[in-house]
C-alpha cells in the first residue's frame, strides 16, 4: 500500500469530496426557504457538530481500518442486526438521493438555457440512464477525476460568492427570525444532506501515511466552514435565496448572462460525476449484501442483477415523482433523514470501539449531536424506520422458509468472550467496500 499513499493535500481533496457534493446546488435556496435569514445559523450549528463527528470516523479509520466502514464498524461493536440495517440505509437513501440529485443538475441546465420544468426532468432522466449505461459497460469515475469535480465545484461556489458580495445589503437579513426558531430546525432537517459524508474517511485510512488522516480531516473542516458560511450569508445578503437555482442568481449580479451557461454547463458534469459514483458504489454494496444474505441471493451472482434492482427502484422512485410532483425538498430529507441514521450508528459503535479519554468523550459528543440531527429529521424518520422494518421482516419471513446460513468471523479487537460466540460481529468478509458506501450527489 505504500505507493499509494495519499498525501496531506490530496488526501484533503478526496475526503473534502465525500462531503462536498452538487446538493450545494440547491440547498441555499432551500434552507432559506425554511428559516429566512436564520438559515445561516442552521448552517453554523451543523459545522459545529460536524467537528466532534468528523474526527470519531477519522479516528475509527485510523484504530479499526477496513474497507467495510459504518457498516463494519456497527457490526462489530454492535452485532449483525447493525451491520445489516446500516447497508439497508444505504441501499434505501440511493434511488432517492440519485433522483433529487439528477433533479437538481435538470434543474440549473434547463434554467441555463431557457428550458421549462419537463425539459429539466428529461434531462434528469437523461443524466440517470447514461450513468447507468456507463457503469454497466464497465467505466467508474475515476479518483483523479472525483478531485477535478470537487476542484470545479469549489470554483462555481467561490465564483458565486464573489460576484454576489457587491450585493450583499443588510436590509436583507430582517426580519432575521421570520418563522422563529423552528425554522431553523426545519432548515437543518434539509442541510444535513450537505454535511454526511464524514464516514467516507473511515475507509481511506490505509492510503495515508501515519497521523494524515486527521490533518486531512482538520483541512477539510476549515474548507467547509469557509465555504458553507460564506455562500450561507451571500445567498441571504444578495437576494438569491429567493431562486431555485440560488448560485446563478448569486453569479447573475457581477458576470449578467454569462452566468447562466457557466453554472448550467458545471452543473450539468458535477451532476454526472456524483450520480455515476454513487450508482457504482450503490450495486457493489447490493452484492455485498446478498452475499451476506441480507439482500435476495441472487443479487449476488451478477452486479448486473443489482444495477436491473437498482434501476427499477429508481424507476419507481420517479414514476411516482411525476405523477404526484414531489419536489426537491422532500427527496433530499428523506436521504438525509436514512444517511444521518447511519451516522448515529456509526458514532455509536465508536463509543464502543474507541479507547476511553479523549476519543471516546469525542465519540460519546459525536452521538449526541448526531441523535439531535436525527430529531430535527422529524417526520422524515419514517423513512428509515420503515426501511428496517420492512428490512426485518423479510429476513424474519425467508429464515423461517429456509434456514440462515450465517458465518461469523470475529474480529481480532474484540473482547474475548465475543470472539467466542460471534456476538457482536458482523461477518468481515465481503463487508461493503470503501466504494461500496455511495456519496449522496
Amino acid at each position: 500500500m505504500t505507493e499509494h499513499r495519499l498525501g496531506v493535500w490530496q488526501g484533503t481533496a478526496t475526503v473534502l469530496g465525500g462531503v462536498l457534493g452538487p446538493g450545494m446546488l440547491v440547498l441555499p435556496h432551500l434552507a432559506a426557504e425554511a428559516a429566512g435569514p436564520a438559515s445561516v445559523l442552521a448552517w453554523a450549528a451543523l459545522i459545529i457538530v460536524s467537528v466532534p463527528i468528523a474526527f470519531t470516523f477519522a479516528l475509527l479509520g485510523l484504530r479499526h481500518p477496513d474497507g467495510g466502514g459504518v457498516a463494519h464498524f456497527a457490526g462489530t461493536a454492535i452485532g449483525r442486526w447493525a451491520y445489516a440495517v446500516v447497508g439497508w440505509w444505504f441501499i434505501a437513501a440511493v434511488p432517492i438521493g440519485t433522483l433529487a440529485g439528477a433533479l437538481a443538475g435538470g434543474i440549473y441546465t434547463a434554467d441555463a438555457f431557457g428550458w421549462d420544468s419537463r425539459t429539466a426532468t428529461v434531462i434528469a432522466f437523461a443524466l440517470l440512464a447514461v450513468a447507468f449505461v456507463a457503469n454497466a459497460a464497465g467505466l467508474r469515475t475515476s479518483g483523479r477525476m472525483q478531485v477535478v469535480m470537487v476542484g470545479l465545484l469549489l470554483a462555481v461556489l467561490t465564483t458565486a460568492i464573489v460576484a454576489s458580495l457587491p450585493a450583499v445589503s443588510a436590509e436583507r437579513f430582517e426580519p432575521f427570525l421570520p418563522y422563529g426558531f423552528g425554522g431553523v430546525g426545519s432548515a437543518v432537517g434539509v442541510l444535513i444532506f450537505a454535511f454526511v459524508g464524514w464516514e467516507a474517511a473511515s475507509h481511506l485510512s490505509a492510503d495515508f501515511a501515519g497521523r494524515r488522516l486527521l490533518t486531512a480531516t482538520a483541512l477539510t473542516l476549515a474548507a467547509i466552514t469557509v465555504i458553507y458560511l460564506s455562500v450561507a450569508v451571500t445567498v441571504v445578503g444578495s437576494g438569491a435565496a429567493s431562486s431555485p437555482v440560488p448560485l446563478t442568481a448569486m453569479m447573475r449580479t457581477s458576470l449578467g448572462a454569462a452566468a447562466e451557461p457557466v453554472t448550467g454547463v458545471a452543473a450539468l458534469v458535477l451532476t454526472f460525476g456524483a450520480i455515476n459514483t454513487y450508482i457504482a458504489g450503490a450495486s457493489r454494496l447490493g452484492v455485498a449484501l446478498a452475499q451476506q444474505r441480507l439482500l435476495p441471493r441472487r443479487i449476488a451472482s451478477s452486479p448486473h442483477r443489482s444495477f436491473t434492482v437498482l434501476a427499477a427502484a429508481i424507476a419507481v422512485v420517479g414514476a411516482v415523482a411525476l405523477v404526484r410532483p414531489i419536489g426537491l425538498d422532500p427527496l433530499l430529507r428523506a436521504t438525509s433523514a436514512c444517511l444521518a441514521a447511519v451516522m448515529f450508528i456509526g458514532a455509536l459503535a465508536a463509543t464502543r470501539l474507541l479507547p476511553a479519554g479523549r476519543m471516546r468523550a469525542t465519540a460519546v459528543a459525536a452521538t449526541a449531536l448526531t441523535a439531535l440531527t436525527l430529531v430535527l429529521s422529524g417526520g422524515y424518520l419514517a423513512v428509515p424506520a420503515a426501511v428496517a422494518a420492512v428490512g426485518f421482516t423479510a429476513r424474519t419471513i425467508h429464515s423461517r422458509r429456509v434456514p440462515a446460513l450465517i458465518t461469523v468471523a470475529a474480529a481480532p479487537d474484540l473482547p474475548p468472550h465475543e470472539a467466542r460466540t460471534g456476538t457482536a460481529g458482523a461477518p468481515r468478509e465481503p463487508g461493503p467496500a470503501a466504494a461500496t458506501q455511495p456519496r449522496h450527489p
